[in-house]
């Protein structure tokens, strides 16, 4: 298992475009993804889930990964989410 904690620094929040990238990531992996945010977990690999979770810029959010590619995923998670201004 690997998780990571980041806050989340677009003026927007996580707003659809740079979500559905993340997301397409998440899906390259066998590992099973979530979000937390606010005491609620969502499928990282559904942007809907996401989506509903309605994270706005400065909230905290924490993202779980557990399965044999787990490191990797949050890995490469952490960079596209860096690449699209969602977090520092």
């Amino acid at each position: 298992m690997a998780n990571k904690t980041f806050v989340i620094i677009d003026e927007a929040g996580m707003h659809a475009r740079p979500t559905s990238i993340v997301v397409q990531e998440a899906t390259k992996f066998k590992s099973e993804i979530t979000i937390e945010f606010n005491g609620k977990n969502a499928n990282l690999k559904s942007i809907m889930s996401v989506m509903a979770l309605v994270i706005k810029n400065n909230q905290q959010i924490t993202i779980n990964a557990v399965g044999e590619d787990a490191e990797e995923a949050l890995a490469s998670i952490e960079k596209v989410m860096k690449e699209k201004g969602l977090i520092a």
